[in-house]
């Protein structure tokens, strides 16, 4: 049984979409790669996978049957929220990392003073 030209060209463009998606949910790290089976982030290559879909979508439009437009919606829309989702937790590890280099300095600064104190208690000789 042959399929017709119409659905063999939906079936490929679906394909693409999902090749881009899954491409993108691996670069946010929202899934393993599936060779190496390790979570990765580059949410730079993650916005040039979501740009790309963003792109096929205006110039497609007016040209795609209504279920492939919508589906197309959907997967760009739903990658641009998990990419938003993705900055946002970004933006919460630096203050975290911040904060735990602000004590380890802090620490650092606490053990060179007790190290002085040491040092001088040590060398001040005894009556």
């Amino acid at each position: 049984m042959e399929i017709n030209e119409q659905v063999k060209e939906s079936i490929l463009l679906r394909r693409l979409i999902i090749t881009f998606q899954t491409a993108a949910m691996q670069q946010m790290g929202k899934l393993a790669d599936p060779f190496s089976g390790k979570v990765q982030h580059d949410l730079e290559q993650a916005s040039i996978s979501i740009d790309t879909l963003d792109m096929l979508q205006k110039v497609t439009k007016g040209n795609l049957s209504e279920n492939d437009a919508a589906f197309l919606t959907h997967v760009v829309s739903e990658l641009k929220l998990n990419y938003v989702d993705e900055i946002g937790r970004k933006a919460e590890k630096p203050e975290e990392k911040e904060d735990s280099k602000e004590k380890t300095i802090n620490d650092d600064i606490k053990d060179e003073s007790n190290e002085e104190s040491q040092e001088t208690s040590d060398s001040e000789p005894t009556v």
